[in-house]
């Protein structure tokens, strides 16, 4: 009998605190909706029927985060980034051009992470095949253009977020209409080299930070993807391409970062079979002349995973949160063993023992990767890329950068052969006065280095 009491016990309590938060959540509810419309009153001009505060140069103010609604719904990121830079984001305005399996995943995530105001941008229309890879089309939205697609959904998924579609193809006559309004980032989503190039070249000249995507189809590993300059991107025939092109046609070499997959691609493209199952002629069924039909086999998920790799890394730019990426570099346990015991062995030619060397080679790993990323201390441009780092790792060691201190994660540099015998011959006081940005260079990374360990 008393069990049976304390039983009823909790279905009471719990009944009676389900009713409270109902209400509570209620009453939130209406008391944002009714502050949202009297903001919409405020804003709006009955003498002249527009929005004022989306009236200057198309922007808006951004999400307002004292809407409770709007805070509740992003909640998650403000605990993660902190208020002010949460406004950073949801004040942003970013451009996602090409709206396929790699550009929808990007935007929806953009979205759902509160941006201000997002341009959806893609001349094409959603087909069945495509809903292996696409965030949020259905069924019934086969046969409509993929940025009003997106629109519709984006509306019941976050209504205060400002979201404008276009369905039209990226070119020289459509450029100022797509990437004017001063956005705060483009994202490259298109699979056409011709139009790829023309995109990043427009953004190159124009200032604009763009993110461009590279050839997310027959592959299979998302542990392979990364994000790098494109002078860095490898195994990927899209990339080379489009470096090829970028540099020929427009005199660009580097300073556009890509999103890529170190894995060779899995498949090959397909022959492309009528309705009949005969093979045809793919142009014959292209929407628009240089734009390729569906040859090529994709596993939906990589794709995916390319767009939320590129959100996230835009996210953490607005908001200002530096996130190092992984380098690409193509060095095996092997490689790190070497160099840890050449280090072991210089310390005892120099310093008579190895007693002060406190690291070990998972250390050594996190030295050369994360923080001198493969290449000689001295020479940290992006011009040698990762084939350089892997033709050049035989000539690397890690030296003390200050000798009065042991040899640990945060006092590491890598230097060539001969550049570390020079550095041990100098004074460290005399490289702190006759090459001060060295210095400070290193100094820098290093820092990042005690930061990370809690030295």
């Amino acid at each position: 009998m008393e069990e049976r009491f304390k039983c009823l016990a909790l279905l009471g309590a719990g009944a009676l605190l389900g009713s409270v938060s109902s209400v509570f959540l209620l009453k939130v509810l209406s008391r944002g909706f009714e502050n949202r419309r009297n903001r919409e009153a405020e804003n709006f001009d009955a003498s002249k029927g527009f929005n004022i505060a989306k009236d200057a140069n198309h922007r808006m103010p951004g999400l307002d985060l004292t809407d409770e609604i709007v805070s509740e719904q992003l909640t998650r990121n403000i605990q993660f980034f902190g208020t002010e830079s949460q406004r950073k984001v949801t004040g942003s305005y970013v451009v996602v051009i090409g709206l396929g399996g790699v550009g929808s995943h990007a935007a929806s995530m953009l979205l759902r992470s509160g941006v201000g105001k997002l341009l959806l941008v893609d001349f094409d229309q959603v087909s069945l095949s495509s809903l292996n890879r696409h965030a949020v089309a259905t069924r019934a939205d086969v046969g409509s253009p993929k940025a009003q697609c997106l629109k519709k959904h984006f509306t019941s998924i976050c209504p205060e977020c400002q979201v404008d579609a276009k369905v039209l193809m990226y070119d020289a006559s459509s450029e100022s209409e797509i990437l004017g309004g001063n956005p705060d980032y483009v994202l490259d989503c298109i699979d056409n080299i011709d139009t790829k190039v023309a995109l990043l070249a427009a953004c190159y000249r124009r200032g604009l930070k763009v993110l461009s995507a590279t050839g997310a189809g027959a592959r299979a590993d998302p542990t392979r993807i990364r994000i790098a300059d494109l002078r860095e991107s490898r195994n990927d025939p899209l990339s080379r391409s489009v470096r090829h092109r970028l540099k020929k046609d427009h005199g660009i070499e580097s300073g556009i970062p890509v999103v890529f997959s170190l894995e060779k691609p899995k498949a090959k493209l397909l022959p492309f079979q009528g309705t009949n199952g005969e093979d045809e002629n793919p142009s014959d069924y292209q929407i628009v002349p240089g734009f390729r039909v569906r040859i090529i086999p994709v596993l939906g998920t990589i794709p995916a995973i390319f767009g939320q790799v590129m959100a996230s890394y835009v996210m953490t730019q607005l908001a200002g949160l530096q996130v190092q990426t992984e380098p690409v570099i193509n060095l095996d346990t092997d490689h790190y063993h070497i160099l840890h015991q050449r280090l072991i062995e210089h310390e005892e030619s120099v310093y008579g023992s190895a007693m002060e060397v406190q690291v070990d080679v998972e250390e050594v790993m996190y030295v050369v990767k994360e923080l001198w990323h493969g290449r000689s201390a001295r020479d940290q441009s992006l011009n040698d890329g990762a084939r350089g780092m892997w033709r050049s790792v035989n000539e690397l060691m890690l030296v003390r950068w200050d000798r009065t201190k042991p040899a640990s994660v945060s006092n590491l540099i890598l230097l060539k052969f001969k550049e570390a015998n020079e550095h041990e011959s100098r004074m460290f006081d005399d490289i702190k006065e006759k090459e001060p940005e060295f210095y400070e260079r290193v100094t820098s990374v290093l820092k990042q280095a005690e930061l990370e360990f809690g030295l």
